[in-house]
């Protein structure tokens, strides 16, 4: 399961607003503010593509100024795509070898 922290910056004045209706998104947990408008808040998903949707999501919403990645967590994903058991719709290829 990938775990992502991000750092996503709102319209200040719409930081309450924007909390409640990032923090009713599935897989989504805020941790912290500022007065600055910055939410600290991590995202769990079950693939890296599903949570590539929800940061997309939190972005076109009106009061989001800026989602930031700070750290990303895989390991579960790497280990299910090397054993088959989970293909990702893009191929990213391995180190050396030809698209």
């Amino acid at each position: 399961m990938p775990i992502g922290g991000f750092v996503v910056t709102v319209i200040p004045e719409r930081s309450d607003e924007a909390e409640r209706d990032l923090a009713s998104m599935e897989g989504v947990e805020i941790h912290g503010r500022d007065d600055k408008g910055n939410l600290v808040v991590v995202v769990e998903s079950d693939t890296s593509e599903a949570m590539e949707q929800l940061v997309k999501e939190m972005s076109a919403r009106q009061f989001v100024l800026s989602v930031g990645l700070v750290y990303f967590h895989a390991e579960d994903e790497v280990a299910s795509i090397e054993s088959g058991k989970y293909v990702p719709s893009r191929s990213f290829g391995r180190k050396g070898e030809k698209e």
